[in-house]
């Protein structure tokens, strides 16, 4: 499976970007898809998470009431909706599929197939 994100970019605060990650390639459907994001000198953090259906979705805290995860299963993929774009949003995001657990919401340790990121810029 490869998985390419896109859609980054430089943005003023309180401004909106949207993500975008396609999945190709051989996926052993249905699965859940993520979104996780890292920043200079910082570890990974998990943003958000969105199941098969669309029916469960989660979101960390400091994202949550500002960022939205939907996805087009037809097109193969997730998106993620950022909106009142702040300057610590700024990271290099990454999409990666769920490969192992069941419980919801998922734990970044249930991840993996890993994309390129996208860098995503927020000025002040």
């Amino acid at each position: 499976v490869q998985l390419q994100a896109s859609g980054g970019g430089l943005v003023q605060a309180g401004g909106s970007l949207r993500l975008s990650c396609a999945a190709s390639g051989r996926t052993s459907s249905p699965y859940s898809m993520g979104w996780f994001r890292q920043a200079p000198g910082k570890e990974r953090e998990f943003v958000s998470a969105i199941n098969w259906t669309g029916g469960m979705t989660y979101y960390a805290d400091p994202v949550k009431g500002r960022f939205i995860i939907s996805r087009d299963n037809a097109k193969n993929t997730v998106y993620l909706q950022m909106n009142s774009l702040k300057p610590e949003d700024t990271a290099v995001y990454y999409c990666a599929i769920r490969s192992s657990g069941w419980r919801w919401p998922p734990g970044s340790a249930d991840f993996g197939s890993w994309g390129q990121g996208t860098q995503v810029t927020v000025s002040s």
